[in-house]
């Protein structure tokens, strides 16, 4: 007879609540910002984005989000042209995410590294779930 170290014996094992899957720290060249000395230039975004999935089996790329998609909106956002808001940039990144089904909430951070004198970045998250 095997003892279980836990207090009460495990149901059926673990089970999958759900899978994160995350970009950290991607860096983009955009025309962004309301002021007019932001007209007419790029600026460096920083973004994060954290994808929460459904629940279910990831054996292979197409199981799961590819990191590149992700990238991939970001640059499409920025080829679009300038935005005015940070928090514009967010909001569209996150829906962008959110078109894929599998995803069931998605959380975008942005820094705008030099937007405030002494402040390493300032910048938003936008959280969008279905």
């Amino acid at each position: 007879m095997t003892v279980s170290p836990l207090p009460f014996p495990a149901a059926d094992g673990p089970h999958r609540e759900g899978l994160t899957v995350f970009v950290r720290g991607l860096r983009v060249e955009a025309g962004i910002g309301v002021h007019d000395h932001e007209q007419g230039r790029l600026q460096p975004l920083v973004i994060d984005v954290t994808l929460e999935l459904a629940p279910a089996p990831v054996e292979r790329l197409a199981d799961t989000i590819n990191y590149e998609t992700v990238a991939a909106a970001a640059r499409a956002i920025v080829a679009d042209g300038h935005v005015g808001l940070v928090e514009t940039f967010a909001e569209r990144l996150a829906t962008a995410c959110l078109d894929d089904a599998r995803v069931r909430r998605c959380t975008v951070r942005i820094e705008k590294p030099g937007a405030l004198d002494a402040a390493a970045a300032a910048g938003c998250e936008v959280v969008l779930a279905r």
